[in-house]
C-alpha cells in the first residue's frame, strides 16, 4: 500500500515491434489502440521502419519509435550475438513487449529474455492465408494474453491539418472535391493496366469537375508522369515520393481514394475516405481495408479484364458516396 501523499507508481512502458509493409503496419494500428485503451497511463513506444512509424507517433497512437534497422539492433538476431548494452538498457526498461516479427527459431526472444524481465507476446508476422481471418482480427488475438478482447478491429489514424501544406489545404477551403488516385502499388500483378488508367482520367477530366491528387511513389515514377500530363493543371497536383506523415494529412483533406490492394489504400482507409479499389488476386478476406465506405471492384478473369466501362460506372456511384460523406 502506498503512503498517504505518496506520487503514485509509475506504470511501465510497453514496446511493440513491426517490421513489413506499410499495409502490415496500417493493419497493426488496432494493437496500438486496444493497448492505449487498456494501459491509459502506460508509455507506448515502437520499433519499426523508419519511414513508417511516423504515422503512428503523428497519430498519437505511441509516444516514440525506434528503427528496425538500426545496427546495433542486429545482435539481438544472431545466435549468441554481441548485444549492444544500450538496447539491453533499452529492452529493460519495458514491462512488456509484443512482437510481430519473423523470428521461427526464437533467436531474437531468447536474446531480449537474457536482458529484459518483461513479458515477452510474440504475435504472427504474417496472417496464415489458409485460415482466411482478417489481418487485424489475427494482429489482435495475442492480446487477449492481457485480457483485451472485443477492441475495434478498424484502423484509425487521424493527422493534424498542421502536416498539410500546400494546394489542398485552399482546395479544402474553397469546398472543391479532390479526388486521390493511386495508380500503382509493390507489385505490378496487382495494378489495373497504364492504359485503362489512361482511359479511366480521361473520362474523369471530362465528366467531372474534381481536382486530382495523383499518388505514387518512385515504382510508378514514370506512370505518375505519364498520367498526371493528361489532367489540365489547374485541377490537377502531384505527391510523388512524399513522407507518409505528409501524404497521409494530404489525404486526409481529399474526398475519396481510388487505387489498388496496396499500402497507400490502407492509409487511405486508416483515414476513413471512401475508397473505389480495383482489385487484384490478393484474398479478400485477410487483407481487404476495414473502413466505412467502399467499393471494391473485381474481375473474374482477373484485374487486367476489368474494363474500363465498368469502373467508370462505378466512379459514378462512388463519387455520390463521396459527396455524402462531406456532408455526414
Amino acid at each position: 500500500m502506498s503512503q498517504p501523499g505518496a506520487a503514485p507508481k509509475t506504470p511501465a512502458p510497453i514496446l511493440v515491434i513491426r517490421g513489413g509493409a506499410i499495409g502490415d503496419f496500417l493493419l497493426t494500428l488496432p494493437v496500438f489502440a486496444a493497448l492505449r485503451a487498456q494501459f491509459p497511463r502506460s508509455r507506448l513506444e515502437v520499433i519499426g521502419y523508419a519511414h513508417i512509424t511516423p504515422l503512428a507517433v503523428a497519430g498519437g497512437l505511441v509516444d516514440d519509435a525506434r528503427s528496425i534497422d538500426a545496427r546495433p539492433l542486429a545482435g539481438f538476431f544472431a545466435r549468441h550475438g554481441t548485444l549492444d548494452p544500450a538496447l539491453c538498457e533499452y529492452f529493460a526498461r519495458f514491462g512488456l513487449i509484443v512482437s510481430y516479427l519473423y523470428d521461427p527459431d526464437f533467436i531474437f526472444q531468447t536474446n531480449v529474455r537474457l536482458v529484459s524481465a518483461a513479458q515477452f507476446l510474440a504475435g504472427p508476422h504474417r496472417p496464415d492465408e489458409q485460415l482466411a481471418v482478417h489481418a487485424t482480427d489475427v494482429f489482435l488475438r495475442p492480446l487477449e494474453r492481457l485480457a483485451i478482447f472485443g477492441a475495434d478491429a478498424q484502423p484509425r489514424l487521424r493527422l493534424e491539418p498542421s502536416h498539410t501544406p500546400g494546394s489542398l489545404s485552399r482546395a479544402a477551403a474553397d469546398n472543391i472535391v479532390t479526388l486521390a488516385l493511386h495508380p500503382g502499388s509493390g507489385s505490378e500483378s496487382k495494378n489495373w493496366p497504364e492504359a485503362n488508367w489512361e482511359r479511366f482520367i480521361d473520362w474523369l477530366v471530362a465528366e467531372t469537375p474534381v481536382r486530382f491528387l495523383l499518388v505514387g511513389g518512385e515504382a510508378e515514377g514514370g506512370r505518375l508522369e505519364r498520367l498526371v500530363a493528361r489532367i489540365p493543371e489547374a485541377r490537377r497536383e502531384l505527391a510523388f515520393h512524399r513522407p507518409l506523415v505528409e501524404l497521409g494529412a494530404r489525404l486526409s483533406q481529399c474526398a475519396g481514394f481510388v487505387g489498388h490492394d496496396s499500402g497507400i489504400t490502407h492509409l487511405a482507409a486508416a483515414l476513413n475516405l471512401p475508397l473505389l479499389i480495383l482489385w487484384g488476386n490478393s484474398n479478400e478476406a485477410i487483407w481487404r481495408p476495414r473502413c466505412q465506405h467502399q467499393i471494391i471492384l473485381r474481375a473474374v478473369a482477373g484485374l487486367r479484364s476489368l474494363s474500363v466501362d465498368t469502373v467508370c460506372q462505378a466512379a459514378r456511384d462512388f463519387l455520390t458516396l463521396c459527396h455524402q460523406s462531406r456532408e455526414l
